[in-house]
């Protein structure tokens, strides 16, 4: 049978295709899903389990016409596959390659950028509600997992989207609810009965004709509810105004197809609800769905082995140490993450402390005003949440947190540049946006062995502190076993030089040691961002001709931009060099080569620094 993978080079030719030949692409899709994941890394599981929905989707619908919203947009690897990207797919998540989400600026099927979740039902709204202002008759199709249902946005787009009357499908990719896949032809047929147009017509009909006797309608209302309620759990989004037609297998392309064909000639909100495997077709993966979630470069032969040599420990690692330290000593700590245990660090608590571990799902806002409610009865809550997914909170981290000046923890991993994710998971904006809180204080450690001594002083703290780490090792400092923190608010000189003094908040204070030890200039690990450490900052400035600030979050509004501030409210006037990440969003690649492509590796510092102020004097 010749392949039909290298012959699609648009969706257009899946819909000439027949169901075998769509049985056989869907097979080549999830095999150059598997060989290329295994090659550059990237996500995985969620991916092979959207395989078949990705077909049905495109070839039952005239994309790019008819607008398809993934969300949260790592299942979208098919979709890129069979939409002119195969060829790329090895530049996957590198520098200068293709992104691992949809993103506007890379293909016109990719209709709205998406790694975020719980966005999809409202941009996919928003573009069917368009085309109806418009006069245009397309389909707008938002594609959800069950986890990014658990988010608010996401019901407020339910509730909205239901009294809309716009030719909108909503898809929810159920991998991990308790419900059983339902299989076999009798479940085949209810869906496609349930999604035809006899039915709807039926139901239509029967409602006109009763409406009359408002007795006999609510009693056949009833009857209807009770009837399909004993097959689908329809309830719920009934109520919010859609149809609800489901849980069909989300593998099987016989009830896929059907049923999507079915459901693009009804009118009004539609809601389809698929059963899905994540790691699909790859034993390994469905096994363990978790590790082979965002693995790196491996073996598909073999599966994920453990290195031979064992890796340094990450920021994460320390983070998940630390917590576990702390909550044996003190009972009132608790841990919340929305929906990133792994991620975050959290299995070890989870086993440890599991009454005292609190997973919200993917649902930020509450989190933190969850976290505020602990800290009002006398508990210590600590949220682990990467720096992005906090920019989701920010309301709750004012009004709920630091109004009311709670002692919540904020454990802010994936701080800078993250690398294969690119702009949408950066953490490039928390120092800006969290020093202008007030009460709000923000660690920056330089290492690991910093990082866990820092965590503590949070702790010891009686108002709202965040500590800023970035994504994998540091420099390699081990932390010490005990539970000792730093001096709150202060930094230290670590390396004396003349003329010239590098201020360096967090991580990149190692390459700024190595590039003052070229230009003989003086070091400063400031630590904190907020409180700064003003009376060392003075003292510095009264020294040294020239300042240079080092950060890995936003120039504007960042730490620099506090050095600045300190200065001129105490009259002094000295040059600044603020270094850090420039005002434009930077996409995905290797994280060092990010940083060495703006200039903040030893070498670009050293160069701008040069630049600034060596060549100049």
């Amino acid at each position: 049978m010749a392949p039909l993978l290298p012959t699609i080079h648009d969706p257009s030719v899946l819909r000439q295709f027949d169901r075998a030949q769509l049985k056989q692409l869907a097979d080549e899709v999830r095999t150059c899903v598997l060989d290329n994941v295994s090659r550059t890394g990237g996500h995985l599981s969620s991916n092979l389990g959207t395989v078949e929905l990705t077909v049905a989707l495109h070839h039952v619908f005239n994309t790019p016409h008819d607008r398809l919203v993934w969300d949260v947009g790592h299942q979208t690897y098919p979709h890129k596959i069979l939409t002119g990207r195969r060829e790329r797919m090895p530049t996957l998540r590198q520098l200068g390659g293709i992104s691992g989400f949809p993103q506007r600026s890379e293909s016109e099927y990719d209709t709205f950028g998406t790694a975020h979740s719980s966005t999809s039902i409202s941009a996919a709204l928003g573009m069917a509600m368009a085309s109806k202002q418009k006069g245009e008759d397309r389909h707008a199709v938002a594609i959800i997992g069950d986890g990014a249902l658990t988010a608010g946005m996401a019901f407020e787009a339910l509730n909205n989207a239901g009294v809309c009357d716009c030719k909108l499908l909503v898809i929810l990719n159920d991998n991990d609810m308790s419900i059983s896949p339902p299989v076999g032809a009798l479940n085949r047929y209810l869906a496609q009965l349930m999604s035809g147009n006899f039915y709807a017509a039926a139901k239509n009909v029967g409602k006109s004709v009763l409406r009359a006797a408002p007795p006999l309608f609510e009693l056949a209302k009833r009857l209807e509810q009770h009837a399909k309620g004993m097959v689908v759990p329809a309830t719920l989004f009934e109520q919010f105004g859609f149809n609800y037609v489901g849980p069909i297998d989300g593998h099987d392309l016989d009830s896929l197809v059907p049923t999507l064909e079915n459901l693009k000639h009804l009118h009004g909100p539609q809601f389809l609800h698929v059963v899905t495997k994540k790691g699909q077709g790859y034993k390994l993966a469905e096994a363990d769905p978790v590790a082979y979630h965002g693995p790196s470069k491996f073996d598909p032969a073999v599966g994920l082995v453990k290195p031979a040599t064992a890796p340094k420990q990450t920021f994460t690692q320390v983070f998940g140490s630390w917590l576990c330290d702390m909550a044996a000593q003190d009972g009132r700590l608790v841990g919340i993450t929305p929906a990133m245990r792994e991620g975050s660090g959290l299995v070890e608590f989870e086993k440890r402390f599991p009454g005292r571990y609190y997973d919200v799902g993917i649902a930020e806002q509450h989190s933190v005003t969850f976290a505020a409610g602990l800290a009002c009865e006398g508990l210590k809550p600590v949220v682990a949440i990467y720096s992005t997914f906090l920019q989701r909170a920010y309301d709750q981290l004012i009004h709920d947190v630091a109004i009311q000046n709670l002692p919540v923890v904020f454990a802010l991993d994936r701080a800078g540049l993250v690398g294969a994710d690119g702009a949408t998971h950066a953490g490039a904006y928390d120092i800006a946006f969290l020093r202008c809180i007030p009460n709000m204080s923000v660690a920056c450690p330089a290492d690991e062995a910093e990082c866990r001594r820092l965590l503590t002083t949070a702790y010891e703290q009686n108002h709202p502190v965040a500590v800023r780490y970035p994504r994998g090792a540091g420099a390699g400092v081990t932390p010490a076993l005990t539970l000792e923190g730093l001096p709150f608010g202060k930094g230290e000189v670590r390396r004396e030089g003349k003329r010239i003094a590098i201020l360096a908040f967090g991580t990149l204070l190692y390459p700024a040691l190595k590039a003052a030890e070229a230009l003989d200039a003086t070091v400063v690990n400031m630590r904190w961002a907020k409180p700064l450490d003003v009376e060392l900052l003075l003292k510095v400035a009264a020294t040294h001709e020239a300042l240079v600030t080092v950060e890995e979050g936003a120039i504007m509004g960042g730490a620099g931009s506090a050095v600045l501030e300190a200065l001129q409210a105490a009259r002094i006037d000295r040059p600044v060099l603020q270094l850090g990440l420039p005002d434009r969003f930077i996409e995905h690649g290797d994280p060092a080569r990010l940083l060495a492509g703006i200039g903040l590796d030893a070498a670009g510092i050293e160069q701008s620094i040069r630049s600034r102020f060596v060549q100049a004097a």
